[in-house]
């Protein structure tokens, strides 16, 4: 994947932070394995000093916040550890989940393997959820983490039976056209792709206190393939 230019992703800038839309498929810091560009390498590249003040998974796209400074860094750091931030994220899921509006706590431990459980022993995790639209075989589910455990929004719609399309981990399936299109068709010797390739999960919107107390709010819009989507779901409902 050829990298975006960090000034292509600049939602909000000021002299102690930037908010991104990061795009899917790039890692927010340095993997161990390849040398695929990272966010992070990207910023450092535009402000010497930046440094995540969060993470989003290489899959995930949207609203991610860098600090400029350390001081920055300190501030929005004290912040996630207080929950004082506000993170919203939009996910589709397979199935629409059970109520309009509910919360899930379960607790949630981490594995060697790189993968997240639901466990007793697990730290507390907690999401709210909002259902938005509902579709035939579908749903938009706006989903805001009190906390902010590995893979919590994933595996905690995973728990009630709706996981995010395409979150493969997780139970999620990929979604294909053909499935809800009756006419759909392929060219002779062609095979069918998932509508969308990452797990449909997008931080539509950010929000925390800066350096002198204002409050900063940002919307990130949907990329490209999981607005099509959205797009393409309400055809069906």
């Amino acid at each position: 994947m050829k990298p975006p230019k960090f000034k292509d992703l600049i939602l909000f800038e000021n002299d102690d932070y930037i908010v991104v839309n990061k795009p899917p498929f790039l890692a927010t810091l340095d993997e161990r394995i390849g040398v695929a560009p990272s966010l992070l390498r990207l910023a450092r590249e535009y402000a010497d000093d930046a440094q995540v003040g969060h993470r989003l998974d290489r899959d995930t796209s949207g609203a991610l916040a860098l600090a400029k400074h350390p001081e920055a860094y300190r501030n929005l750091a004290m912040q996630f550890e207080n929950r004082e931030v506000n993170k919203i994220y939009h996910a589709v899921t397979n199935g629409a989940p059970p109520l309009e509006k509910f919360v899930v706590e379960r607790n949630i431990e981490t594995t060697k393997s790189g993968k997240a459980r639901l466990a007793f022993k697990g730290k507390p995790a907690e999401t709210r959820f909002t259902t938005l639209e509902t579709y035939a075989q579908h749903a938009l589910v706006q989903c805001e983490p009190v906390t902010g455990r590995m893979h919590q929004i994933r595996l905690h719609l995973a728990y009630v039976q709706t996981p995010i399309v395409g979150d493969h981990l997780y139970g999620g399936e990929d979604f294909y056209l053909s499935s809800l299109k009756k006419k759909f068709n392929l060219k002779e010797g062609e095979t069918e792709q998932p509508f969308i390739k990452r797990f449909a999960l997008h931080a539509v919107e950010l929000g925390f206190t800066g350096l002198a107390g204002e409050v900063i709010k940002v919307d990130a819009p949907y990329p490209k393939d999981f607005r099509v989507l959205v797009e393409t779901l309400r055809q069906y409902r």
